[in-house]
């Protein structure tokens, strides 16, 4: 039976649903200036998250106070990223999203896929602009990578983006303990044969990084590989 410190903690958390606030960036959006909310919280556990703090931590802004700061930021910044941990998995996310909207942002959501349905209706109703997909591995991969059963709301959210029309990328993070040049292949492959065309960002794990999991020393052997399709530009980047 939950104390009621843990009622407390419980209701803090849903009040304060953003566990930080990165006030300005210009590498999130694509040629747009930006703020990124962080929001607690997640229904993976990757092995090699570099969030842990924000996975398994408790919010500490709310909603609110959220909309307070980026009424400051009105024509000085031109979009707001939705990151985390997972954002979509909060209850009142699609109201959060259309208040900010209607501040005049452009909105960039950043998301596992593991919610097709809130994703579904935030396309319905025109509130986003763009979205960073994590394709983390192929199902035979997929729950060893996540500790979730997960992939078919990952793929039902790739196929939804696909019919849409909103303009998004695939991203994956590598660790070489955990996904090789042949797993690599297959998930181009698999993009190819749902209709994806287009840029696939891969990242690899930075070593020594606090993460979920505590990992071996990975290796960047895929940088050395021409990886890309005729329809497929692969392209290595930096922490995601």
């Amino acid at each position: 039976m939950n104390t009621n410190n843990e009622l407390i903690l419980q209701k803090e958390s849903v009040a304060k649903p953003i566990y930080s606030l990165t006030p300005f960036t210009l590498l999130d959006y694509p040629h747009k200036s930006a703020c990124i909310l962080w929001f607690a919280g997640c229904n993976m556990r990757c092995l090699y998250c570099y969030n842990p703090e924000i996975v398994f931590g408790k919010g500490t802004i709310s909603f609110e106070k959220t909309l307070q700061f980026l009424k400051t930021r009105n024509h000085l910044l031109d979009a707001v990223v939705f990151s985390g941990g997972e954002c979509l998995l909060h209850k009142k996310s699609i109201a959060f999203i259309a208040d900010v909207k209607k501040l005049g942002f452009l909105i960039k959501i950043d998301t596992n896929g593991s919610q097709p349905e809130v994703l579904k209706e935030l396309i319905q109703k025109e509130l986003i602009n763009y979205v960073a997909l994590d394709f983390k591995a192929m199902p035979e991969n997929f729950e060893k990578i996540t500790q979730s059963k997960l992939f078919i709301p990952f793929e039902k959210s790739l196929l939804l983006l696909l019919q849409s029309g909103i303009s998004f990328e695939v991203r994956t993070t590598v660790h070489s303990e955990l996904i090789n040049k042949k797993d690599i292949q297959q998930m181009i492959g698999y993009l190819g044969n749902t209709g994806y065309t287009g840029d696939y960002f891969i990242q690899h794990f930075v070593n020594g990084a606090p993460t979920i999991e505590k990992l071996g020393h990975s290796f960047k052997e895929l940088e050395k590989e021409n990886l890309s399709t005729e329809k497929i530009k692969v392209h290595f980047r930096g922490k995601l």
